[in-house]
């Protein structure tokens, strides 16, 4: 990885009465539960070091209590460590002025959260405004911003309407607006689609992909739910406990999970969805025939197009468009149903 856009260096954060002196005891290696029960502290956040890469979704994920929600609220410094680093392009965020700080959020990080925290008493052109006042802009160009993202996050017509007025969905995607318009570089989504009807948190995934493919923004995403992170997540952490417990893209997270409570995650996922074709590919020979595939290209869409075209095999390609190797549809097909299978046993073993 390049320098990170975010780095975390060893990071703590302790809640009580006396945080400094629970933290030794924590590195000595006292339980969360133990920290709890005999000391009266919960332990939020345990020795995190996390490289995050600018222009990409980083995924923050677990079980409630896991401490994801935490650790994103060290980002804009909206909690105080206890210990440790954030360090934001070099720039130590705990070390920020009260000046500093209040900069870095009008500017540089913008937030959506779970519950939209909409103005209720504001439209939605007002709501999608607020970051951009704040910013002091001048009113032809708070105007111009807010007619833009109003229309880009498909909310055209709505521009006089309030919260009250609108779906979940669309309130979200006011919230969205809200945090995209005043163009910070890192856009911090604390469980942003969790409280949405599945089809349409699948259609808010959908438009911040989107987006994300026009913008490349850094994002920092936090979620419970393994299928959103596999399906938006270019890099995913898993914590628990206030740890980490795994950190890769998501094919090495499916095909090699670091322990039993990753593994759990991974059980019943359509990896058909999340394995590239390069990952299973023969090597190349000079006769073989068949459509061009790119090597990142996921095994169920590598699938549906060599049944589409009837052909028995396909050339992976990379990054320059020469061939690298090839696939049969027995490589493909069977590729899932061995995957498929190998949870079906891991299962039937325990």
């Amino acid at each position: 990885m390049a320098d990170p856009k975010i780095r975390i260096e060893g990071l703590y954060k302790i809640f009580g009465p006396n945080p400094a002196a629970a933290i030794e005891l924590v590195r000595q290696g006292v339980s969360k539960q133990e920290m709890l029960d005999a000391n009266d502290h919960v332990v939020g956040l345990k020795d995190i070091n996390l490289d995050m890469a600018g222009q990409s979704i980083q995924v923050v994920m677990g079980l409630s209590g896991s401490g994801k929600s935490t650790l994103i609220r060290h980002i804009n410094r909206l909690i105080e460590p206890t210990a440790g680093r954030v360090l934001i392009d070099g720039q130590d965020v705990a070390q920020m002025s009260k000046d500093e700080l209040r900069d870095f959020r009008r500017h540089q990080a913008s937030m959506v959260f779970q519950r939209f925290a909409l103005l209720p008493h504001r439209t939605v052109a007002q709501n999608v405004a607020f970051g951009l006042n704040i910013q002091g802009l001048d009113s032809g160009e708070v105007d111009a911003r807010v007619a833009r993202w109003i229309e880009r996050i498909g909310l055209g017509g709505y521009e006089n309407h309030y919260p009250g007025h609108l779906s979940g969905g669309m309130q979200q995607r006011v919230g969205l607006g809200r945090a995209l318009a005043t163009d910070a570089d890192i856009l911090l989504m604390d469980e942003a689609f969790s409280a949405l009807d599945p089809l349409i948190r699948y259609d808010m995934q959908s438009v911040l992909l989107d987006l994300q493919a026009e913008l490349n923004k850094s994002i920092v995403f936090i979620t419970h739910d393994f299928d959103e992170a596999l399906r938006i997540g270019d890099s995913i952490a898993i914590l628990r406990d206030g740890e980490v417990v795994q950190q890769g893209d998501p094919q090495s997270i499916v095909l090699n999970p670091a322990d039993d409570y990753v593994t759990d995650f991974v059980k019943g996922i359509n990896r058909g969805k999340v394995i590239k074709v390069a990952t299973i590919m023969r090597p190349a020979t000079d006769d073989t025939e068949g459509p061009k595939v790119d090597g990142d290209m996921l095994l169920e869409d590598v699938a549906r197009l060599m049944t589409r075209e009837d052909t028995g095999w396909a050339r992976v390609v990379g990054a320059s468009g020469a061939v690298i190797g090839v696939v049969s549809t027995a490589d493909v097909m069977g590729s899932m149903v061995r995957l498929a299978n190998d949870d079906d046993t891991a299962e039937a073993a325990q």
